[in-house]
C-alpha cells in the first residue's frame, strides 16, 4: 500500500471536513436543536483542535526576541477571538420560533376589550418624507385601540399640523436631556397622569414603518404576564453602505440580518433576548414598575432588557418582519452607530446591573452580557492584528505563525470549512468569505476606541444620532476612514513586492511558513481593497427592494398596454416593455392604489421612467403599499456565487 504524502494527507482532512459539511446540511435541519447541537459541538471540537495545534505546534520559544513577542501576542488576539467564537457556538446551537404561539394566542383578551396601545415614534431631526412613511403605516394598523404619538425633539412647529393629518399627536418637551430615553420618558409619564393610561406602548424609531399587523402579532405573545417586552426583527428597505458600494444590494444581505434573523431566535430560546430600541412593544405597568426607560446607557433598550429581567419581567422575541426601516446610507452613520452600541454595552458592563454586580439577573443573563463584552472588546481587535502582523515578516524578519503547509491545512483548513458550512447550515448562506470581513472591518477603529473609552470612564458620552436621510447625490470619498487601510494596504504591498523581487528580504530560511504568510498576505490585500472600495460612497436614490416586479395597465398616447412596474416610488415609477417620448402624459393603474395619472420623465434600456402625481389619499395608498405590508424587504439569504457575479457586474459598470 502507498503511504500518503503530507500533502496529500491533508488534502484528505479537508475533502473530508468539506464531505462531513454536505452531508450534515443535506440531512440535518437548522430549526432543530438536536442537530444544531451536532453542527455547533463539531465545530467547536475542530475550533479546539485547531487552537491545541497552535499552542503546541507553531509558536516561537519564549525568549528575549520579537520572534517571540510577534508569535505569543497575535496568539492571545487569535484566543480572544476564539473564545467569543465558542460563546456564539453555545448560544446558537438553541432556536426558538414563536408564531406557532402569536397564532394560538392570537386575541387572547377576548371576550374583554382590546387593550389599549400607543403607538410612541421618537423623532428628532429626519425629514419629513420620512416622517411621512411612518405616519402612513402607523396610521393603518389593523388594531382597534390605538393612538399615535410622534414625541419631537426637534420641536418643528409644522410637525403638529402634518402629524395631525394622520390622525396623531404631536408632543415635544422643554429640553433633551437624556436624549432619546428622556424623549420617550416625558412621554411615557403624560400618558401615565391619564385617567386611562395605555396598556401597552409600542416604540418605533422615525424611520421605522409598521406592518398592518405589528400590533396583532406582537400583542399575542404577552398572554403571560411575566413578559414585559416583546421585540421584532428590524428590516430595511434600503442598502446598506457596504451592499450598495460594493454593488451586491441583490445579492448580499444587509450587515445586521444574521444578528436579527438567527442570533436573536437563539437568545430567545436561552431566555435572553434583548430589545433593541425600535419595533418593540412593552408593557405599560412593567416600565412604571422599573421607574421607566434606563437613562445610564446610550443604547437604553438593551439596558431595558436586563433591567426588566432584575424586576421579573421577561422579554420574548418575535422573529416575523412587522416593520421596515431605513439603514444608514452613509459609512458614518453606519460607523457611528455601532460605535455608539459598543460604548452602551462597556457602559452596562460598567454600570449597576453589569455581569459581576450583586443583583437579582441570572446566570444566563450574565452570560449574555458576558458574550457580548467578548464580542465587542476581542473580535475587532484580532481582526486589525490579523492585517497588521503578515507585515512584520516581510520588513523584519518576524515569524508570527511557524508552521508547515500541509499542518496548516489539516488544522486551520479543516476549522475553517467546518465552521463556515455550519455558519451557513443555520443562516440560509449568509456569511460571505471577504464581504463579511470587509463589514467587520469598517467600524473597527472607531469601535476600538469606544471600547478603550466606555470600559475605562463610561460616563459623560453624549448620545449621537444616527442622521437619516439627506443628499445621496455625489459620489463621496470617506477618506477619514479609508486612510487607515490605505497605509495598510501600502505596507502590505510593499513588503510584498520587497520580499518577492529582493532577495536580501526573502528570508529563504523561513521555508513552509514563508508561503503561510504569502498566502495570508494576499488575502490582506483583497479584504483591504474591498474596504477601501467600500469607502467610495456611490450616488444613490431611495429605491424600495422590492421581491418581484408587479404587472400594471398603463395607458399613453390612448393606447393600453400591460407591462412590467420594476421600481415604485411615491414620486415616480419604472416601466419596462415600453415606449414613450418625455413629457408625454400617462396613466399607471396600481391595484389597491388606483389610476395614477403622471408623464414620462426619462427613456432608457427596455422602457420608461415615469413622474407621477398621485393626490394625497393615492401617495399614502403607495407608501402603506410599499413599507406598510408584505414579507421581509431586501435579502435574506445568500450564496458566495450569486455574489461573485453582482460584484463583477458592479466592476465593471461602475455603478451599483
Amino acid at each position: 500500500m502507498l503511504a500518503l504524502t503530507e500533502t496529500q494527507s491533508a488534502l484528505v482532512h479537508l475533502v473530508v471536513a468539506a464531505a462531513m459539511v454536505v452531508v450534515f446540511t443535506t440531512i440535518l435541519r437548522p430549526e432543530r436543536n438536536a442537530h444544531r447541537v451536532v453542527m455547533f459541538g463539531l465545530a467547536s471540537f475542530f475550533a479546539l483542535r485547531y487552537i491545541a495545534w497552535r499552542a503546541t505546534e507553531t509558536l516561537a520559544p519564549f525568549g528575549a526576541t520579537w520572534d517571540c513577542v510577534a508569535s505569543w501576542s497575535f496568539f492571545l488576539f487569535e484566543c480572544g477571538a476564539l473564545l467569543s467564537s465558542l460563546s456564539a457556538f453555545l448560544i446558537l446551537s438553541r432556536t426558538k420560533s414563536r408564531s406557532a404561539e402569536a397564532d394560538a394566542h392570537a386575541q387572547w383578551w377576548s371576550p374583554r376589550r382590546a387593550p389599549k396601545v400607543a403607538v410612541l415614534i421618537a423623532t428628532y431631526n429626519e425629514d419629513r418624507s420620512i416622517l411621512e412613511r411612518t405616519l402612513a403605516g402607523a396610521s393603518a394598523l389593523d388594531y382597534p385601540d390605538v393612538d399615535v404619538y410622534v414625541l419631537d425633539d426637534g420641536r418643528r412647529e409644522w410637525l403638529s399640523e402634518f402629524a395631525a393629518a394622520y390622525g396623531a399627536r404631536h408632543v415635544m418637551r422643554p429640553d433633551n436631556t437624556h436624549a432619546k430615553a428622556g424623549n420617550i420618558n416625558h412621554a411615557l409619564r403624560m400618558l401615565l397622569a391619564q385617567d386611562e393610561p395605555p396598556d401597552f406602548v409600542a416604540v418605533l424609531d422615525a424611520d421605522f414603518v409598521p406592518h398592518s399587523d405589528f400590533l396583532t402579532r406582537t400583542l399575542a405573545l404577552f398572554h403571560e404576564q411575566d413578559v414585559g417586552l416583546v421585540q421584532t426583527p428590524q428590516h430595511f428597505f434600503n442598502p446598506d453602505p457596504v451592499q450598495y458600494n460594493l454593488g451586491l444590494q441583490r445579492s448580499y444581505p444587509d450587515e445586521q440580518r444574521f444578528f436579527f434573523d438567527h442570533l436573536q431566535p437563539s437568545r430567545d430560546a436561552w431566555g435572553i433576548a434583548v430589545c433593541c430600541g425600535t419595533s418593540s412593544v412593552i408593557r405599560t405597568s412593567a416600565l412604571a414598575d422599573v421607574g421607566l426607560f434606563p437613562t445610564d446607557s446610550v443604547t437604553e433598550d438593551f439596558l431595558l432588557t436586563l433591567v426588566l429581567k432584575n424586576a421579573g419581567y421577561r422579554t420574548v422575541y418575535l422573529a416575523e418582519p412587522v416593520t421596515e426601516g431605513l439603514a444608514p446610507e452613509g459609512l458614518k452613520e453606519y460607523v457611528t452607530q455601532r460605535a455608539r452600541w459598543c460604548l452602551g454595552q462597556m457602559q452596562i458592563l460598567r454600570g449597576r446591573l453589569g455581569p459581576f454586580r450583586p443583583n437579582a439577573l441570572s446566570l444566563a443573563d450574565r452570560w449574555s452580557m458576558v458574550d457580548a463584552m467578548l464580542y465587542w472588546t476581542l473580535s475587532f481587535p484580532f481582526r486589525v492584528a490579523a492585517l497588521v502582523y503578515p507585515i512584520l515578516y516581510w520588513y523584519f524578519n518576524i515569524i508570527v505563525v511557524n508552521a508547515d503547509v500541509p499542518d496548516v491545512l489539516t488544522y486551520f483548513g479543516v476549522y475553517f470549512v467546518f465552521v463556515l458550512g455550519t455558519m451557513n447550515f443555520i443562516s440560509g448562506g449568509l456569511i460571505v468569505p471577504l464581504v463579511h470581513d470587509v463589514s467587520q472591518l469598517l467600524g473597527a477603529f472607531p469601535i476600538m476606541r469606544a471600547a478603550a473609552i466606555g470600559l475605562v470612564r463610561p460616563h459623560g458620552h453624549p448620545f449621537k444620532v444616527t442622521a437619516k436621510g439627506g443628499d445621496r447625490t455625489r459620489t463621496v470619498v470617506q477618506w477619514t476612514l479609508m486612510r487607515p487601510f490605505m497605509v495598510l494596504f501600502s505596507l502590505t504591498a510593499g513588503g510584498l513586492l520587497i520580499g518577492l523581487f529582493s532577495p536580501s528580504f526573502a528570508f529563504a530560511d523561513a521555508g513552509d511558513g514563508k508561503a503561510v504568510i504569502l498566502f495570508w498576505t494576499l488575502v490582506n490585500l483583497l479584504v483591504l481593497a474591498l474596504v477601501m472600495m467600500a469607502c467610495v460612497e456611490l450616488p444613490r436614490s431611495e429605491r424600495h427592494l422590492v421581491d418581484l416586479p408587479d404587472r400594471v395597465g398603463v395607458e399613453i398616447g390612448g393606447e393600453q398596454h400591460v407591462v412590467w412596474m420594476r421600481g415604485l416610488t411615491p414620486d415616480g415609477a419604472r416601466l419596462r416593455g415600453i415606449v414613450g417620448r418625455v413629457g408625454e402624459p400617462l396613466r399607471v393603474s396600481i391595484e389597491r392604489i388606483g389610476v395614477v395619472p403622471g408623464v414620462v420623465a426619462a427613456v432608457d434600456e427596455g422602457g420608461i421612467r415615469a413622474s407621477l402625481q398621485p393626490d394625497q389619499a393615492q401617495r399614502t395608498a403607495i407608501l402603506r403599499h410599499l413599507y406598510g405590508t408584505g414579507s421581509a424587504p431586501g435579502v435574506v439569504k445568500s450564496s458566495s456565487t450569486s455574489v461573485f457575479k453582482d460584484f463583477v457586474i458592479r466592476l465593471r459598470s461602475g455603478r451599483p
